[in-house]
This record gives C-alpha cells, sequence and structure tokens, in this order.
C-alpha cells in the first residue's frame, strides 16, 4: 500500500475529525479511502452514461468495453 500526503484546508480536517467523531468512518484514512473510491465509481459511471450519449446520438463509440469495465471494482 502506498502512503500519500496532501495539503488539506483547515475546514476539511475538521469535517473529516468529526465525521469520524461521529462513527461515520473509523480514521481519517478510512474515510478519504472511501471518498476516493466513491469519486472512482462516479467517474466509471459518468463514462458508461457519455458512451450511452455517443450511442444514441449516433456517434462510433470505439474502445473494449471490458477493459473499461475493469475500472469498477
Amino acid at each position: 500500500m502506498t502512503t500519500i500526503s496532501i495539503p488539506i484546508t483547515t475546514e476539511l480536517n475538521e469535517f473529516i475529525d468529526e465525521q469520524v467523531r461521529l462513527g461515520n468512518a473509523s480514521s481519517k484514512a478510512e474515510l478519504i479511502r472511501r471518498a476516493i473510491i466513491k469519486f472512482k465509481e462516479e467517474t466509471f459511471i459518468k463514462s458508461i452514461l457519455e458512451a450511452q450519449e455517443d450511442v444514441k446520438n449516433g456517434r462510433v463509440f470505439t474502445g473494449d468495453i471490458d477493459k473499461l469495465a475493469e475500472g469498477f471494482e
């Protein structure tokens, strides 16, 4: 596992601390990991919706749907 260090605002840090205090995550790291996973899922869904829109509008979709699906765990 890789560790990263990022600067965040005081407001974000307080929000993260509050979420951990409220029991919405067991640690700051878990909360951040969950946020990144959610972002990854949203990005995947956006890609699928864009592909559907391309098909609907008659634009040619090129790519490997299986490879695209690998992005969604």
